[in-house]
């Protein structure tokens, strides 16, 4: 069978489906075999032009215009004929090895301009903490090199004999010890000049005209920015700053604290310069005594309770302050034995001053007995170690304090999250307020690179002129409209659009304590009054009570063999799993693996705390989609009166990449693609997901052709083929791809690899077949607001704002969708960087809002397009099951290939082919080779 004739074959019945057979290679085609270490060196072999985001082409018209505020900044400047020279810093010890600047190089950086002022001409410096200096004109000398004393390090802090803080005999004094420890160190430090950039570049950004000199002068400003921060004692988290302000915390239990601060960024808009303004969240180590800090972090009751091997990795280079001397310090690691058991050699000099006397004694004795300092129970503990690990030098740990802003990079529990998330809320008049706060208190006018720049910086809000879209209708059950309000709908007297059928089921309670019986009666209840026929359940299973404290997998288990007694001659079709805490994931990853790779059930898991109608609707909701059903859809997707995408056969995709949490770098991104099915519908999507390399952005499996070259294993085609059987063997001469997750940067690798790898798909089934092709990208991870002047609301649903404050030249535009109900609402940024179908703003904007209506799990518009929610979902939930105990004994060790070292990823365990190829279960609907 020819290739162009391979997609028009006849459908098969679409739950039991079998692939299609591998289509003939014509001699003169060899499709490319795209893998992470490859796949940019591929791309260049393939005979296209290099794309690049495409220009705007115009803005929008429709919807109630409305006046808005945004959180940006106008930049002036006055100083547009000098230049800024930038300069590689070289930081070195005296005899001429580099040295890491992590930490210290601001204070040597600092040291040179208060020393060698003069020779400099004077000039202010803008340094960004590592390997890059800016001044306004030239240094005196395009390559300098200076010479500067500072305070001994605290890492080098140490006598490095093995004695706790300091040298000496049991007569030494305090005196002493602090002259000791505080001798200075010498340093190198070197300038060479490496680039000019004119200011003027700043002015051409002000007019919209952006180049790589613009971006590069905005940088500069980016990093003065910074340094001003630093200069004022921050925490800096890339383009954001953290006061150490108790104000500022938000307990998060286990020793962590949620800290609310502030990004700042220079941004070229349409309106010219701008500084983006915006609050910003970390989370960091409580500061104080170290003990503290491990007693709440392992949720213990007192010191003796601690898991030392784990205290070690969390402590392992946090910083310190010891008792009394106020020494500062990073931490090395723990000693072997306690403080009372461990032995270090006291050295002292004998009275004549030249013999050296060596004594072995305890830590504890030195620090009781030789310095007078009380222990009430570092005796009994380990003492922290502050030296190197061949010269260490140990320390009681109730003489360690945290000191503030450290921050915490591993990944949070459930409940910190949720905590993080609920306390760092504010509303919108709130945000207003704390932001004009900020611009005052940092007083950029007084910040001497900016004066001589000539740089001065609006407090005044940005006034943008806004548009609010018109809701779509939707249709219900029996033909009946549904019309959303204030971006939310409901179903009250209403049947589902498309309901589903439960037999053969049953309700399984790990423990959870509900009314299990009722909460079945509500099911079938409401379940009618929305359509759907729910039988009696088969069984109610009862997790057994000995295995309650055993491990998830253990637990999961021993419920499936109650099953099997309950369901003798073959599996029920669907399951009701109850867990017995909403914050514990712990059940949830292995159950989903068993249930689908293992017996092919589908099944929903509820945590229910308080069960009433609304919560049954939402259940069902979930049950519904999962089944096959459809909740709603748009009015206009029924009667064909989408524009252009009604007309033309079209497919949607969405794309994102899920990774590994902080602390996870280990664990395989998971990559996935939605696409949408039954055209003309936008309503239906069916998932495929595949592991990766970890935090691997770009998706290296859209096109995957076999070793022989006569098949592709690739996402797409898979896709492709579904969308085919689904829409009457009709391919889709559109394709709109909307991708989540991506930076700025990443733009042209979207466009020139991955839409590479999708075109490379489409002519492995068809070389003639060349679809058109609109590419977006979807971003929530941004710092621009919108409010509305005077009012305590939120902006409405559908405001659209493609004006302003976007790109002077690219096709991007601002979305707020949903109905923001708690804090203040984060705009979807939506950047088009290829339009190959031709929509008008307009056509497109409308397309994107009515997209945020069909999200099947909820009655509420959402923030972003349901293609992108529901890939999310699917990476999100797919990636529990690498979460599993036992992964690497059960999974495959065939996965991508990482570029370094060849690691091989792991991949997920074969689907059911019955929950596999039901295509509309975006929860539990997901590709068999991950």
């Amino acid at each position: 069978m020819s290739r162009r004739h391979q997609m028009e074959s006849t459908e098969e019945p679409e739950a039991l489906a079998p692939p299609p057979p591998p289509p003939e290679i014509p001699p003169n085609v060899v499709p490319v075999q795209l893998t992470t270490d490859t796949v940019a060196e591929e791309t260049k072999k393939i005979s296209k032009p290099k794309r690049s985001p495409i220009a705007r082409r115009g803005v929008g018209s429709k919807g109630q215009k409305i006046q808005l505020l945004s959180n940006h900044f106008k930049v002036s400047i006055s100083n547009t004929g000098g230049h800024f020279f930038h300069y590689s810093v070289s930081l070195l010890y005296e005899d001429g090895r580099p040295f890491d600047a992590k930490g210290i190089g601001r204070r040597l950086i600092d040291k040179v301009h208060e020393t060698y002022g003069s020779d400099l001409a004077g000039k202010d410096f803008a340094y960004d903490g590592e390997k890059s200096l800016f001044t306004i004109g030239a240094l005196p000398q395009n390559k300098m090199e200076f010479t500067v004393l500072l305070d001994s390090l605290s890492s080098n802090r140490n006598s490095g004999n093995g004695s706790p803080v300091g040298n000496g005999s049991p007569k030494e004094t305090d005196r002493k010890r602090m002259r000791r420890a505080f001798q200075s160190k010498t340093f190198r430090v070197e300038m060479t000049f490496a680039a000019k950039i004119p200011m003027q570049a700043i002015a051409a950004a002000l007019r919209g005209q952006e180049s790589e000199n613009s971006q590069e002068a905005v940088r500069v400003l980016d990093i003065i920015l910074r340094q001003h921060a630093a200069k004022q004692g921050c925490l800096l988290v890339r383009q954001s700053f953290f006061h150490n302000d108790p104000k500022n915390y938000v307990d998060l239990g286990g020793g962590v604290l949620g800290c609310r601060g502030f990004h700042s960024s220079f941004r070229a808009l349409q309106g010219g310069l701008s500084l983006n303004m915006d609050g910003s969240t970390t989370t960091i180590i409580q500061a104080g005594p170290l003990i503290d800090f491990l007693i709440a972090s392992q949720n213990v009751s007192n010191p003796f309770q601690i898991d030392w091997a784990k205290a070690k990795r969390t402590l392992k280079n946090l910083r310190i302050r010891v008792s009394p001397t106020n020494q500062e310090y990073r931490i090395t690691g723990l000693s072997e034995n306690t403080c009372k058991e461990q032995m270090f050699s006291l050295k002292s000099r004998a009275t004549d001053g030249n013999d050296v006397a060596s004594l072995d004694i305890t830590v504890f004795d030195y620090f009781v007995n030789h310095r007078s300092i009380d222990l009430r129970y570092s005796g009994d503990l380990p003492c922290i170690n502050v030296g190197k690990p061949k010269r260490p030098t140990y320390i009681p740990v109730e003489l360690c304090s945290l000191l503030p802003l450290q921050r915490y990079v591993k990944a949070l529990t459930v409940l910190q999250r949720s905590q993080l998330v609920e306390k760092s809320r504010q509303k919108p008049q709130e945000k207003i307020r704390i932001l004009t706060d900020v611009m005052k208190r940092n007083n950029y006018a007084a910040e001497p690179m900016l004066r001589s720049c000539g740089i001065s910086i609006s407090s005044q809000f940005t006034q943008v002129q806004g548009r609010v879209l018109t809701a779509p209708k939707l249709k219900a059950g029996n033909g009946e409209d549904v019309i959303p309000r204030n971006g939310r709908w409901n179903f009250n007297r209403k049947k589902f659009f498309e309901p589903s059928k439960i037999e053969n089921w049953a309700v399984v309670n790990f423990s959870a304590r509900c009314d299990v019986r009722g909460l079945v009666r509500d099911l079938i209840k409401f379940g009618e009054m929305k359509g759907i026929l729910i039988s009696d359940p088969v069984d109610v299973v009862d997790e057994n009570a000995q295995f309650r404290r055993a491990t998830p997998l253990v637990r999961v288990d021993k419920m499936f063999e109650q099953i099997q007694k309950a369901f003798p001659n073959a599996p029920p079709h669907f399951l009701v799993c109850l867990l017995p805490d909403r914050k514990n994931a712990d059940i949830y990853g292995p159950w989903k693996r068993k249930n689908l790779a293992e017996f092919g059930i589908f099944n929903q898991c509820l945590a229910p705390t308080r069960v009433n109608e609304q919560y049954i609707l939402n259940v069902l909701l979930k049950i519904n989609a999962k089944l096959g059903g459809l909740n709603s859809l748009l009015a206009m997707e029924q009667s064909r009166n989408i524009p252009i995408v009604s007309k033309v056969p079209t497919i949607i995709f969405g794309m994102d990449v899920s990774h590994g949490s902080p602390g996870q770098s280990d664990m395989p991104s998971i990559a996935a693609v939605v696409s949408s099915r039954n055209w003309p519908l936008v309503s239906r999507y069916r998932a495929s997901v595949r592991s990766q390399s970890p935090k691997v952005e770009m998706i290296d499996s859209l096109f995957k052709p076999t070793p022989d070259k006569k098949d592709d294993s690739g996402i797409v085609r898979e896709l492709l083929l579904d969308y085919y059987k689904s829409s009457g063997q009709t391919k889709p001469a559109q394709i709109i791809i909307f991708r989540d997750g991506v930076s700025e940067s990443q733009f042209n690798q979207v466009l020139n690899i991955e839409l590479d790898q999708i075109i490379e798909a489409c002519k492995f089934l068809d070389e003639s077949w060349s679809p058109k092709f609109t590419v977006i990208v979807a971003q929530k991870n941004h710092h621009t607001k919108f409010f509305q002047d005077g009012s305590p609301d939120n902006v409405p649903p559908g405001t659209v704002v493609d004006n302003a404050v976007c790109h002077p030249q690219s096709y991007d535009f601002y979305m707020c969708a949903h109905a923001g109900m708690i804090g203040t609402t984060r705009p979807t940024h939506y950047h088009v960087l290829l339009d190959e179908i031709g929509f008008s703003a307009d056509d497109l904007q409308e397309l994107i809002h009515s997209l945020s209506y069909v999200y099947q799990r909820s009655t509420t518009a959402i923030s972003l397009v349901a293609p992108v929610r529901y890939a999310h979902l699917a990476a999100t939930q797919i990636s529990q099951f690498l979460k599993c105990d036992g992964m690497s004994e059960t999974s495959s060790s065939h996965g991508s290939l990482t570029s370094a070292g060849q690691t091989p990823v792991p991949e997920l365990p074969e689907l059911q082919p019955n929950v596999r190829s039901s295509m509309a279960k975006l929860d539990d609907l997901l590709h068999h080779r991950l």
